[in-house]
C-alpha cells in the first residue's frame, strides 16, 4: 500500500518506519528541512532502541523515503496519516494547529478518494475539525475529491516503541458509519491485517470514542503512578516499606503490577500534557474530574519529594555542598527530557546553592539543551556533565538516582561510598534494597521505604 506520513517526530518516524518495514511504500513528509536532510543522511533525531535500523534498511530498500515535498506527499499516499505535534495550549488544552494545518495542506490537493488517519493524540471532535478543513479547502478549488476521516491513536511507550507497533497488544480504530467510512474501515483492515493473523486485535468503534481511548488509556495508567506515589509518601510516616505493599497488591489479578512503582513521578510528552487536555475538555462539557486534578497535583508534588529529602538532611541551605545525579532523561531508554522530574529536582538544588554533576547514558545532549532554558548562565556552571556515572561521584555529599536506566541498576557500592564525601545515597526509583544499602555502610533514603526491609519474590 501507498501511504503518507505528516510529520517525523516520535510518533510519524516510528509508525512510517514499521509500516515500510511490513512491505508498505512509505512517503515521510516533515516541514523542518534540517530534520529531513538528517534523516536523509542516515542520521535519526530521537533516541529510540532499534529504531534506526529499521529506517536504514527500508530506505535501502526503497520502501521509505523522507521529503518537504506537500504536493508530493499527498500525490504519493491513498493513506495519509496525520502524526504531527499536538503540545499543550496556555490552557492546558491540545493545540490542534499542526493537525489542522496537515488537513488543509491536504486538502489543497487531493484528488480522488482517500483515508485521513489521525494517529496525533487528539482531544474528542478533532476528525469533525479536520473534516471541516478538508472539506472547505476542496471546495475552494472545486475538487473531484471525496474522503473519510479515521481515528487510529497511537499507544507506543517511549524505550519500546518499535517492538510495541510490530507487536501492538491492540489498534484501536474509529470510523464513520456511511459509505466513506464503510470504505475506509476496509482499507485500514486490509493495512493491518498482518497483525491479525493469530487473532483479531483491532477494536472497530466511532471516531469520538476511539479519540477519547486514548486519554483515556494514559489517564489511568498516571493515575496508577499518583496513586502509588501518594501511598508511599504515607508509607515514610508510618513505618511502611511500599515496595512489600507493591508485590501485595500487584499479585491480585484484577491489579496487576504494571505501572505500581512508586518514584520520583511522571513525566515526557504524553501523561502530563494528556491528562490536562482531558481536565480541560471535561471543563468545556462543564464537567470537573476530580480524580485526574488530584492525580495532575500528586504528580506534581511527587517531583519535589527527593529535593525535600536531600533538604531534611542537609538543610535548606545548600551552598558548598555538591552532588552527584545519575539519570537526566524522564524514562529510561529515550533521551526526552518533556517533563522529566530531574529538571525539578536539579533545579531546586542549583536554587539552594549547590552544585552537581549529572550523567545519563543518552540524555546528556537533551540535557544541555533543555538545562540551558531552565537555569541562568550563573546557575548552569554549577552543574557538571560528567562523563561516566562514577565520573560524577567524586567529593558529592551524596548521590541522587532520578531514571531507572539499567547501567545503574547494579553498580559497585564500595566504590560509591569510596567517592563520596558522605556514604548517603537518595534512591527516586527504588532501585537498591535498605538492608544491602545497610550492610555496604551506605545511609540510604528510598520512595516510601523507611524501613528496612527484604522484598521476597
Amino acid at each position: 500500500m501507498k501511504i503518507t506520513i505528516i510529520g517525523t517526530g516520535y510518533v510519524g518516524l516510528v509508525t512510517g518506519a514499521c509500516l515500510a518495514e511490513l512491505g508498505n511504500d512509505v512517503f515521510c513528509l516533515d516541514v523542518d528541512a534540517k530534520k529531513i536532510a538528517m534523516l536523509n543522511a542516515g542520521g535519526i533525531p530521537i533516541h529510540e532502541p532499534g529504531l534506526e535500523e529499521v529506517v536504514a534498511r527500508n530506505v535501502a530498500a526503497g520502501r521509505l523515503q523522507f521529503s518537504t515535498d506537500v504536493a508530493a506527499s499527498v500525490a504519493h499516499g491513498a493513506l495519509q496519516f496525520i502524526a504531527v505535534g499536538t503540545p499543550p495550549d496556555e490552557d492546558g488544552s491540545a493545540d490542534l494547529q499542526y493537525v489542522l494545518a496537515a488537513a488543509r495542506n491536504i486538502g489543497k490537493h487531493m484528488t480522488g478518494f482517500k483515508v485521513i488517519v489521525d494517529k496525533s493524540t487528539v482531544p474528542v471532535g478533532t476528525a469533525e475539525r479536520v473534516t471541516a478543513a478538508l472539506a472547505h479547502e476542496i471546495a475552494e478549488r472545486n475538487a473531484d475529491a471525496t474522503f473519510s476521516v479515521v481515528s487510529n491513536p497511537e499507544f507506543l511507550k517511549e524505550g519500546a516503541a518499535v517492538e510495541d507497533f510490530m507487536r501492538p497488544d491492540r489498534i484501536v480504530i474509529g470510523h464513520d458509519a456511511g459509505d466513506y467510512g464503510q470504505r475506509a474501515r476496509e482499507v485500514m483492515k486490509l493495512l493491518y491485517a498482518p497483525f491479525n493473523r493469530n487473532h483479531e486485535r483491532v477494536y472497530w468503534m466511532d471516531v469520538r470514542s476511539a479519540e477519547f481511548t486514548k486519554y483515556a488509556a494514559n489517564a489511568m495508567l498516571a493515575t496508577r503512578i499518583s496513586f502509588m506515589n501518594e501511598l508511599s509518601l504515607l508509607a515514610d510516616q508510618v513505618g511502611v516499606d511500599i515496595e512489600a505493599v507493591r508485590h501485595g497488591i500487584g499479585s491480585d489479578p484484577r491489579i496487576g503490577h504494571s505501572f505500581l512503582y512508586a518514584g520520583a513521578g511522571y513525566g515526557g510528552s504524553c501523561f502530563p500534557k494528556d491528562v490536562q487536555a482531558l481536565e480541560r475538555t471535561a471543563r468545556q462539557y462543564d464537567q470537573d474530574l476530580l480524580i485526574l486534578r488530584a492525580v495532575e497535583a500528586v504528580n506534581e508534588r511527587q517531583k519535589q519529594v527527593l529535593g525535600k529529602k536531600v533538604v531534611a538532611r542537609f538543610g535548606a541551605d545548600l551552598t558548598g555542598r555538591h552532588f552527584a545525579i545519575w539519570g537526566l532523561a524522564f524514562k529510561p531508554n529515550t533521551d526526552d527530557m518533556r517533563a522529566a522530574p530531574s529538571r525539578v529536582v536539579l533545579r531546586e538544588l542549583i536554587e539552594r546553592g549547590a552544585s552537581v554533576a549529572v550523567y545519563d547514558p543518552v540524555a546528556m545532549d537533551e540535557a544541555r539543551r533543555v538545562l540551558a532554558l531552565d537555569l541562568t548562565p550563573e546557575q548552569l556552571a554549577r552543574v557538571r556533565f560528567g562523563a561516566s556515572p562514577l565520573d560524577t561521584l567524586a567529593q558529592a555529599d551524596a548521590l541522587l538516582i532520578i531514571t531507572e536506566w539499567k547501567a545503574f541498576r547494579s553498580p559497585d557500592f564500595e566504590r560509591i561510598k569510596a567517592a563520596l564525601k558522605t556514604p548517603v545515597i537518595f534512591d527516586g526509583r527504588n532501585l537498591f534494597e535498605p538492608g544491602q544499602m545497610a550492610e555496604h555502610g551506605i545511609e540510604y533514603h528510598g520512595i516510601g521505604r523507611s524501613v528496612l526491609t527484604k522484598v521476597e519474590a
